[in-house]
């Protein structure tokens, strides 16, 4: 089993960040609305080592601390990270690993069960991409992902055939849950934020009648401006 101790001392800076990092992104979970209970996780790769950090399973989010958080590998093994040997890792474990090693430009994912982006899921339907939000952060529908077996890695495995070559860092595996995959915690996190806000803004709209879908040449238009041009950018020197 790797030990944490025996690692080169810029891997064990860059885990301990990590686990900072995980630690206080959890709080952003029930912040927003994304979660209740102990449902719901937020892993991050370690920069430098094929190593990520995740939530243990089944522990307060009020009682969260970062050296609580668990270290595995891209197996998603636990290794001797200085946590207790009975802490074990998130029940999605297997999933996130999964996508750590089939996406290798994904640097963080997020799961949770929030209750408009469920409530599609569990009626196997896609988001429709019919505001400029949606067009904005997702790039097209979010989309419906396979029902799979919680434990292993088959939730990964819907993920990754979903996802890849989509725009959309979200997707809904059905009758579950929303997965998010973002280029560190930071951003899945985000993305998680904001597949909750378009279900539920777009769930109120479908209520109220037929909603019609952007044209394609306006979502690619909505797509690269926020993806390029909106916020701020360093200066090139």
């Amino acid at each position: 089993m790797t030990q944490l101790e025996s690692l080169p001392d810029d891997i064990r800076r860059a885990v301990a960040e990590t686990r900072e990092r995980v630690a206080a992104l959890h709080a952003q979970l029930p912040r927003w609305g994304l979660v209740v209970w102990t449902a719901g996780n937020v892993s991050e790769r370690v920069p430098g080592a094929d190593l990520f950090v995740i939530k243990p399973s089944g522990v307060s989010y009020d009682d969260l601390r970062p050296e609580q958080m668990v270290v595995c590998t891209l197996d998603g093994a636990k290794i001797d990270d200085g946590t207790p040997a009975w802490l074990r890792p998130s029940s999605d474990t297997a999933a996130h690993a999964y996508v750590y090693r089939h996406m290798p430009e994904v640097g963080g994912v997020v799961h949770t069960h929030s209750a408009y982006a469920t409530a599609y899921a569990a009626r196997g339907q896609e988001i429709p991409c019919i505001l400029t939000m949606v067009a904005d952060e997702f790039g097209g529908p979010i989309p419906i992902g396979p029902l799979a077996i919680i434990g292993d890695d088959s939730i990964g495995q819907g993920i990754v055939e979903t996802l890849t070559g989509h725009r959309s860092r979200a997707v809904l595996m059905a009758q579950h849950g929303p997965f998010t995959i973002g280029s560190d915690g930071r951003d899945a996190v985000k993305a998680a934020v904001m597949c909750e806000e378009v279900a539920r803004t777009v769930s109120i709209a479908q209520q109220r009648g037929p909603v019609a879908p952007l044209p394609q040449e306006m979502i690619d238009k909505l797509w690269h401006r926020y993806q390029n041009v909106y916020g701020q950018h360093a200066e090139e020197s």
